[in-house]
């Protein structure tokens, strides 16, 4: 069997003519005469492609049963199908999550040709689905420490409002996560989810990646490009860093935000989109505006539901569920089964203040999946990937008895901090500490 086909439609002959050629390519097929009964059908059937009329008298017409058919079971291709259709309707369609619109009279070979390509995207959904539950879910938010649940439920209340939110966190604490699980709440989430890090991108590009640009903008525009905000049409813009932008694009990304009208680079047409921006930062934003770095107009604007992510070592209770999440991940990816952790490493891992937050917690379990031969992760294993003693060897509480001594003690933590944020990498540590690595090493050995 190819897989299973729903067809919804009034017309008894195009249901027929539609089933015998479907099953002639191994397709079994399940007929349904209105959008009244098109839901049940689809929870009974489970069909892996729909085949949906656009008028249907005198019951719902396929445009509101494509709507609620998104809302429930919006992995399933739906073609659409229609001698009456106008620009109008094809467009409504696809902003809706139609696979593709078919008109009437319907040919055998397009029909064909589409249904098999509806069912391969089916097929790799499903497929990405059961990767992603073997790796364990990269967009789950993991954590039961009182500051992510009350983070959970700022999300819960805002995701469905369409309001703009502003994620404030550090560098490496899961924004975009946040950033997604407002997405995959809210009505846009059929929709897609487009992202840009304003300070990975050169500040004389910012335009054209949010905006696009027309052909001949500038050197080396060789053809139209469409930016973010027209590719997240209907769906969310996550801009990440947005403390990092010119104030250029500040001032464009106001007059959006406004109007919700964007010019293309180089064009002169007012494009409308309907997009929602969420905004991230790891800056004070306020601090920003005082130092005139940053427009106090584009940050009310951005600033409507501001969501603070805690860092790790705010995070109580989090690290043993954290550490075992990017264990299954990181052997789902390495082909191994997961490595536990002796509580003495997990110990070692808890009394290290991880500047890196959670990026840097999930490279290190990584690190150790790669390099364990067997379980479980000892303690010295850690200290080995740490490249440092961590907390405990250089805590600042122990104040020393003479001048030299608190100079060493000094040193310790600097080299010791570098080490860790460095992740072990000796050259690395040398730069963050503006000395060369022969340098260090003599210093870490007198130490």
């Amino acid at each position: 069997m190819s897989g299973r086909v729903l067809v919804i439609d009034d017309e008894g002959n195009i249901r027929r003519m539609l089933a015998a050629l479907l099953e002639a390519e191994s397709y079994e097929v399940h007929e349904v005469a209105s959008g009244v009964d098109a839901e049940g059908a689809c929870e009974a059937v489970e069909p892996d492609v729909i085949l949906l009329d656009l008028v249907m008298p005198p019951g719902p017409g396929g445009l509101e049963v494509l709507e609620r058919l998104g809302q429930k079971h919006r992995d399933i291709p739906v073609i659409m199908m229609s001698g009456k259709a106008t620009l109008v309707d094809a467009v409504r369609a696809t902003k809706l999550g139609a696979f593709q619109f078919l008109e009437k009279p319907l040919t055998p070979e397009t029909v064909i040709v589409t249904v098999k390509a509806a069912r391969d995207l089916a097929q790799a959904r499903a497929e990405a689905a059961a990767l992603r539950a073997q790796l364990g879910d990269g967009d789950t938010i993991v954590g039961a420490s009182p500051p992510v649940e009350g983070m959970r439920r700022m999300i819960a209340q805002v995701a469905g409002t369409g309001a703009r939110v502003l994620i404030i966190g550090e560098s490496g604490t899961g924004k975009e996560l946040v950033a997604r699980a407002i997405h995959v709440q809210s009505e846009r989430r059929a929709r897609p989810m487009v992202s840009l890090n304003c300070a990975a991108v050169p500040r004389e590009l910012v335009e054209s990646e949010l905006f696009g640009h027309e052909r001949g903008a500038f050197t080396g525009a060789t053809q139209r490009r469409r930016g973010r905000f027209e590719l997240a049409d209907g769906g969310t813009l996550f801009l990440d860093e947005v403390g990092d932008l010119a104030p250029a694009a500040q001032a464009k990304l106001l007059r959006v935000l406004e109007d919700g009208v964007i010019q293309r680079v180089g064009g002169e047409r007012d494009i409308k989109v309907d997009v929602r921006v969420v905004a991230a930062t790891n800056k004070r934003l306020e601090r920003e505006v005082e130092a005139g770095r940053f427009r106090s107009d584009l940050f009310f604007r951005l600033n409507v539901f501001p969501i603070a992510v805690p860092p790790l070592r705010e995070r109580g209770g989090d690290l043993p569920l954290l550490v075992r999440h990017f264990a299954r991940q990181a052997a789902a990816r390495a082909g191994r089964a997961p490595r536990e952790f002796r509580p003495d490493a997990l110990k070692r891992m808890e009394d290290y203040s991880w500047p890196g937050n959670v990026r840097e917690l999930g490279n290190v379990v990584e690190r150790l999946t790669i390099l364990g031969e067997q379980d479980p992760v000892e303690a010295s294993e850690v200290d080995a990937v740490l490249g440092a003693k961590l907390a405990s060897t250089v805590s600042p509480a122990e104040p020393a008895d003479d001048l030299a001594g608190s100079h060493d003690a000094y040193e310790r933590k600097l080299i010791a901090r570098a080490l860790a944020r460095a992740q072990g990498n000796i050259a690395e540590a040398a730069r963050r500490l503006r000395t060369d690595r022969a340098n260090l090493y003599r210093r870490m050995k007198r130490l």
